[in-house]
């Protein structure tokens, strides 16, 4: 059987500009939200229900400095796994969904199969994150880890750069 490909929703410019401005500021009244994308209320949040029901918008989340709260080791792991099968990959996958530390998670082509980020109070926490995750026999064949020592950029992605992908 073929796989299906993801069906995409459409979007306008001016539901881009209600997705950026959720993006920007989180959770915003529907006044707010409309005066924001240069929308009157209702047609605004007409098309935010619309966004939100097609599942669209996952999600509100506040961007904290970590580093004025806490201690925090910031460690990218590769993984690459010995056996290739959709037995292995689930496996792996629902054991990196249950642990906290584990704040990223993205499965790539090329040498390695996935890249975690990892975040723990500390260098033998994150020891202990590891230890756990090659206990836990899910036939990792080698994995490579990288600490972060100063974060240059972390932002949200511009939507209207991918909309207006002329590969699209």
């Amino acid at each position: 059987m073929k796989a299906e490909k993801k069906r995409k929703i459409a979007v306008d410019a001016a539901d881009i500009r209600i997705l950026r401005a959720l993006q920007q500021h989180g959770q915003l009244s529907k006044t707010k939200l409309s005066e924001l994308v240069s929308l009157s209320p209702t047609p605004c949040w007409i098309r935010f229900t619309r966004l939100k029901d097609a599942g669209l918008i996952r999600g509100y989340h506040a961007d904290i400095a970590l580093d004025k709260i806490a201690n925090a080791t910031k460690v990218i792991v590769t993984v690459s796994l010995k056996e290739h099968s959709k037995a292995n990959f689930d496996r792996f996958m629902e054991y990196v969904d249950q642990v906290d530390e584990i704040v990223e998670c993205m499965a790539t082509g090329g040498g390695m199969d996935y890249v975690l980020k990892v975040v723990t109070p500390s260098l033998s926490a994150f020891q202990h994150v590891m230890d756990q995750l090659l206990s836990a026999e899910l036939g990792i064949e080698r994995y490579m880890t990288y600490i972060a020592t100063r974060e240059i950029k972390s932002t949200q992605v511009n939507l209207a750069n991918l909309i207006t992908d002329p590969d699209n």
